[in-house]
């Protein structure tokens, strides 16, 4: 299996279940792995046969921008199942990291793998 991956993506979004936190956006930070085959979009040099991430980037950039849930926890799962469905994926792995979550840790986040390898 081939990995695709977006590494850095920070977007901001309404997450956190405190008062304070449902009146400000924050910053999440996302890496995402994408299993996924590229040998005919070698072969064939043709973006139609490829995983095109920046479809991917912008998709997931739209619908987290939107969200406003209150647990990180239940974002990056409709992360995980937005991308299963909508794109060719059998496996996925995210990692989502709420930077300043807890003031004497530099990264605060939950690493999810969903489908098969």
């Amino acid at each position: 299996m081939d990995i695709i991956f977006l590494g850095g993506l920070e977007i901001d979004t309404l997450i956190g279940i405190y008062e304070w936190e449902r009146k400000i956006k924050q910053k999440v930070v996302l890496d995402i792995e994408m299993g996924f085959d590229i040998r005919p979009a070698a072969a064939s040099d043709d973006i139609a046969h490829a995983l095109d991430y920046k479809t991917v980037s912008d998709r997931v950039v739209a619908f987290v921008e939107d969200s406003e849930f209150f647990l990180v926890e239940t974002l990056i799962e409709e992360i995980a199942k937005l991308l299963r469905s909508e794109f060719p994926i059998p496996w996925v792995r995210i990692t989502l990291n709420k930077k300043g979550a807890i003031s004497r840790a530099r990264d605060v986040g939950i690493v999810i793998e969903r489908g098969q390898r």
